[in-house]
């Protein structure tokens, strides 16, 4: 399970960046605008729906609860600070997705009771696509809280996300039943195309 995550590196815009990803096979993307107006992040996010509806690709959109029902986006994703999960709910109804920002264990049980469908769980490392950033949990983070996880029999989808390569993926995975989600390890790449066939490769 890979989620890309969009941002504008100077070199690839927001759109661009989602472009190459779905050509190097990445089928799920979260369009992540923080400093856009509304007006400007909700014409993106039709843009974006378009360029995923082409290869069924899955649309989340970061934070924009009010943007997902106009655009046709799948869902949302939610960070701390951003709108509670059971009022996103409420808006969306129980058919699109939400995803939420986790930390921690207690992070964890919270989104669960309030009904997420998956968590992102970060960072693992220091990352310069986020500002104020959570405490960096590493591979012995991911360890302790996939261990809590299963002995509180909480099942639901983690995706490992904040400055991740390719090269941490195997890593990661051996910690847990993890997902990953990257942005700049595509984007700062090469070949970002390339980049992303390699990577969904290695997640197989």
């Amino acid at each position: 399970m890979v989620q890309f995550i969009s941002h504008n590196n100077g070199r690839y815009g927001e759109l661009e960046g989602i472009g190459l990803a779905l050509q190097g096979g990445c089928r799920w993307i979260q369009l992540r605008m923080k400093g856009a107006g509304k007006e400007q992040f909700f014409q993106s996010a039709v843009q974006a729906r378009e360029l995923c509806k082409q290869v069924s690709a899955k649309l989340i959109l970061d934070d924009r609860v009010e943007a997902v029902l106009g655009s046709g986006a799948d869902g949302v994703h939610l960070g701390k600070e951003d709108m509670p999960v059971r009022e996103a709910r409420r808006i969306l109804g129980p058919d699109k997705i939400i995803g939420g920002t986790a930390n921690s264990i207690e992070d964890i049980r919270r989104l669960v009771a309030d009904g997420v469908d998956y968590i992102g769980l970060g960072p693992f490392r220091f990352t310069t696509t986020k500002s104020r950033l959570a405490p960096i949990l590493g591979l012995e983070g991911y360890r302790r809280i996939a261990h809590q996880m299963a002995e509180e029999g909480i099942d639901i989808p983690i995706v490992a996300i904040g400055g991740i390569s390719s090269g941490d993926i195997v890593d990661i995975q051996n910690c847990g039943p993890f997902g990953i989600a990257l942005s700049g390890a595509v984007l700062n790449a090469e070949d970002p195309v390339a980049e992303m066939e390699s990577i969904i490769r290695i997640c197989k």
